[in-house]
C-alpha cells in the first residue's frame, strides 16, 4: 500500500491507496507550526444491514472523502452527557456541539494525528471506548484529542489518536431467545452485543487501514472509561482477541461493568419486561419501533453471554470465579499471592519512574506472552453519579433495605457497622456513608478484583495500578471522570490561582516533602507548553498556567484544592504514562501504585498507601463474605434510590 501526505494543499490531505479515496481534513485549532495536528472525522468504518444485526467492515469509498465534520452518532436522549453533569459547567460554557442522529450511519470513527506523519511513520494508535452507558459518543467535544497528540508531539511520543461511534442502549445490546432465533435464521452470528462488535469492526478498520495516516497497525492500544472501560474487559475475554488479537494492550479507566454477564435467557427476561412498560409485545414491532422510543429504554443493558462472542473457557463472569475472594490487603496486582507463591512482575527494583525525556524506561513484555498488558484504576469519589438517589434514602429504609439484600443478618450487620450506617446515623451524614458504600460496590472494589484477576491470569505479570485522587477544578473532589479532564484537557477551567507550593520540592509517602535530587521515585513532569481555555468558558485557546490570575470564591472559607502547578502537574503525569505505555514501556514499577492526587502529588506508591487510599480492610471483612453478585445488587439498588414510598424528606 503506497500513501502519502500532500502537505502542498491547503487542507489536510492523506491519498489512501488501499482504499481507493482522497481523504481530506481539518488543521486542528491547537495546532502550531512546532507541534502540528491534523483530524480526519466522520469516516465510516462499518455498514448496518438492519436493526439488531451485526455490522460488516466498509472497504468502499468514494474517489472523495469529506472528513471535514463529525458524523452521525446512535440515536439517544438529548440531554448532557455524564461528563458534562459532572464538570458542574455553565449552559455557556458548553461548545455549541449538534451532532446529528443515526442509527444506521452511525459507525464513524474520528482520527487525530500528527500533521507530519505518513505511511513510514508507524506511530503508536492509542483506540478511545467512551463510556456512558446508552448516551454519549466518541465525537463528543471532551475527548478532542488535539491537546493529547500536541502533547505527545511535545514529550518526544507522538500517537496517532482514534476515536469511534458505534450502536448504544437497546440498539446496541437488546438480546432474548426469539431475537437469536431470528438472527440464525438470517444466517447472522449470536445475539446481542452488536455495539461490541462495532467495536470489534472499528478495531479491523484500523488494523487494516490505519498505515496512510502514519499509525502502526501492530501497535494498538485500547483505552477507555466507565462502560467504555468495560467493554474492553469484554474484548479480553472474547474469543476474537483469543484467536486474533487487534490490539496490543489496553487502559481500562473507572471501570463499571456488569462482572457476572447475563445469558440471553435472563437478558430476554428484562427486555421483555422493559418493553412491555411501552407496549411493544413482538419481534416485529422491536424492528419498526422508532429509535427515539427504544433509545430512553434499556440504560443498563451491555454485553451479554451469547455463547458465541466470549471464549470458549468464559465461566459468565469477567472475574475468575477463584479470584472474586477477599482482597489480600498485602498485595497489588503484579505482585500477587498465587497459587500459594509469590509472583513478581520481572522488572529490576532498581529501575525508577524517570522524566520521560532524560531517561528511559523498561520495555513491557511481547503480550504473547502473557496477554495483553493492562494499566488500570479509578478515581477516589466515583459514586458521586448517584449524588441525588443516594441524598434520597431514610435511615431507617436504607438499614431495612441493605439487610434484604444482604440476607444475613450477620453479614448485613458486618457491612452496616464497617460503613458506619445505622437507623441513628444523621440525616446530613447518611448520604455520604451511603455514597462511600456506593463507590465501594460498584468501582473500587471490583477494580481491584479485575486488576487482581488479570495479574492472577497472566502469571502475576502485566497489570499496572494506579489510584487518581485529585481533585476536580470545579467540584473539588476526584468525581467519575475528572482523570479525562487531565488526559484530554478541553474542559473549560475556571481561573486557577497561583501556586503557593515550593515546586522543587515532592511529597513523601509520610506527608511530608523531599527534592528533586533525594526523590528515588522522581515523577515531576516537564514544564507545561501552551495550553487551552483562555477565557473561563472558552474552549482551546491558548492558555498560559504559569501567569497570575485570580480566584473568585463562592464562600469566604471555600479553599481552591486546585491551582495552576498542581492542575499543570497532574496533566503532564497521565498523558506521560498514557503515552509510554502506548509506547509499550512500563509506565511505573509494578509492584508499585502510581497517584495522581490529591492536591498535585504524583508519584510511585507502596501498598500500604495503597491500602491507606482504598478501604481494602473493609473489602476484606464486609464485601468479600457477601459475594461479587449480592455486592453488585447492593451497589445497583442504592444507586436506584429508594421506592416512593420509603422516601423521607430532605427538609
Amino acid at each position: 500500500m503506497i500513501a502519502k501526505i500532500l502537505s502542498n494543499d491547503p487542507e489536510p490531505v492523506v491519498l489512501h491507496e488501499g482504499l481507493g479515496t482522497i481523504f481530506t481534513g481539518v488543521v486542528h485549532p491547537v495546532s502550531t507550526l512546532e507541534a502540528p495536528v491534523h483530524q480526519y472525522l466522520g469516516i465510516k468504518y462499518a455498514s448496518i444491514p438492519a436493526r439488531f444485526r451485526q455490522s460488516t467492515l466498509c472497504k468502499l469509498y468514494p474517489p472523495q472523502t469529506d472528513c471535514s465534520h463529525y458524523g452521525p452518532i446512535c440515536p439517544q436522549p438529548n440531554y448532557k452527557t455524564v461528563e458534562e453533569e459532572l464538570f458542574n459547567l455553565k449552559e455557556d460554557c458548553l461548545p455549541d456541539q449538534r451532532l446529528t442522529h443515526s442509527e444506521f450511519e452511525c459507525l464513524n470513527l474520528n482520527i487525530t494525528c500528527p500533521a507530519d506523519a505518513n505511511a513510514d511513520s508507524r506511530l503508536p494508535v492509542m483506540l478511545w471506548i467512551h463510556g456512558g452507558g446508552n448516551r454519549g459518543s466518541g465525537s463528543n467535544w471532551v475527548y478532542d484529542a488535539g491537546p493529547l497528540v500536541q502533547k505527545g508531539i511535545q514529550f518526544g511520543k507522538p500517537v496517532v489518536v482514534v476515536s469511534i461511534n458505534f450502536r448504544l442502549g437497546l440498539l446496541g445490546f437488546a438480546a432474548s431467545p426469539a431475537l437469536l432465533a431470528d438472527n440464525q435464521a438470517a444466517g447472522d452470528e449470536g445475539v446481542g452485543n452488536y455495539g461490541l462488535r462495532d467495536q470489534r469492526r472499528a478495531m479491523e478498520w484500523v488494523h487494516r487501514f490505519i498505515g496512510p495516516f502514519g499509525g502502526d497497525p501492530n501497535n494498538i492500544t485500547l483505552f477507555g472509561e466507565s462502560t467504555g472501560a468495560g467493554d474492553i474487559l469484554c474484548h479480553l475475554h472474547s474469543a476474537a482477541n483469543e484467536k486474533a488479537p487487534l490490539f496490543q494492550r489496553s487502559i481500562i479507566q473507572s471501570l463499571i461493568v456488569d462482572l457476572d454477564v447475563p445469558t440471553v435467557h435472563s437478558a430476554g427476561w428484562q427486555l421483555n419486561r422493559t418493553l412491555s412498560t411501552v407496549r411493544i409485545n413482538s419481534l416485529e414491532d422491536m424492528r419498526q419501533a422508532d429509535p427515539e422510543k427504544l433509545v430512553v429504554l434499556g440504560e443498563s443493558v451491555r454485553a451479554i453471554n451469547d455463547g458465541v462472542f466470549f471464549k470458549s473457557s468464559f465461566t459468565g463472569s469477567l472475574v475468575p470465579e477463584d479470584y472474586a475472594a477477599p482482597a489480600d490487603s498485602e498485595t497489588l496486582p503484579g505482585h500477587n499471592e498465587v497459587g500459594g507463591q509469590s509472583h513478581h512482575l520481572k522488572v529490576p527494583s532498581s529501575i525508577k519512574a524517570y522524566r520521560m525525556r532524560s531517561r528511559s524506561r523498561p520495555r513491557l513484555p511481547h503480550p504473547s506472552q502473557y496477554h495483553q498488558p493492562i494499566l488500570i484504576g479509578d478515581c477516589g469519589a466515583e459514586s458521586l453519579l448517584w449524588s441525588q438517589p443516594a441524598s434520597r434514602w431514610g435511615a431507617t429504609g436504607a438499614v431495612k433495605r441493605i439487610r434484604a439484600i444482604c440476607q444475613s443478618l450477620n453479614k448485613a450487620s458486618t457491612l452496616l457497622r464497617m460503613y458506619d450506617i445505622s437507623a441513628a446515623t444523621p440525616a446530613d451524614e447518611l448520604a455520604d456513608r451511603i455514597l462511600e458504600l456506593i463507590n465501594d460496590a460498584r468501582f473500587a472494589w471490583p477494580t481491584e478484583l479485575v486488576a487482581s484477576g488479570l495479574a492472577a491470569t497472566r502469571g502475576g505479570q502485566g497489570v499496572w495500578r494506579y489510584v487518581f485522587d485529585q481533585e476536580g477544578p470545579s467540584r473539588g473532589v476526584p468525581h467519575h471522570a475528572v482523570d479525562l479532564m487531565y488526559l484530554f484537557d478541553n474542559v473549560p477551567l475556571p481561573e486557577l490561582p497561583t501556586s503557593s507550593y515550593d515546586r522543587n520540592s515532592e511529597f513523601r509517602e509520610d506527608g511530608g516533602y523531599f527534592s528533586d535530587d533525594d526523590n528515588s521515585l522522581d515523577s515531576s513532569p516537564s514544564s507545561p507548553a501552551s495550553d487551552s481555555s483562555g477565557s473561563d468558558c472558552s474552549p482551546k485557546a491558548p492558555r498560559d498556567l504559569s501567569d497570575p490570575q485570580t480566584y473568585t470564591y463562592d464562600a469566604e472559607w471555600a479553599l481552591p484544592v486546585v491551582d495552576d502547578w498542581t492542575y499543570a502537574r497532574v496533566r503532564a503525569a497521565i498523558q506521560e504514562r498514557w503515552l509510554a505505555f502506548a509506547y509499550g514501556e512500563a509506565p511505573w514499577r509494578a509492584d508499585r501504585v502510581f497517584v495522581f492526587g490529591p492536591e498535585g502529588e504524583t508519584g510511585e506508591r507502596s501498598s500500604k498507601i495503597f491500602r491507606a487510599r482504598r478501604r481494602v480492610g473493609v473489602w476484606r471483612e464486609a464485601l468479600a463474605p457477601l459475594g461479587l453478585a449480592v455486592v453488585q445488587k447492593l451497589g445497583q439498588e442504592l444507586c436506584n434510590g429508594p421506592p416512593a414510598e420509603t422516601r423521607t424528606s430532605r427538609w
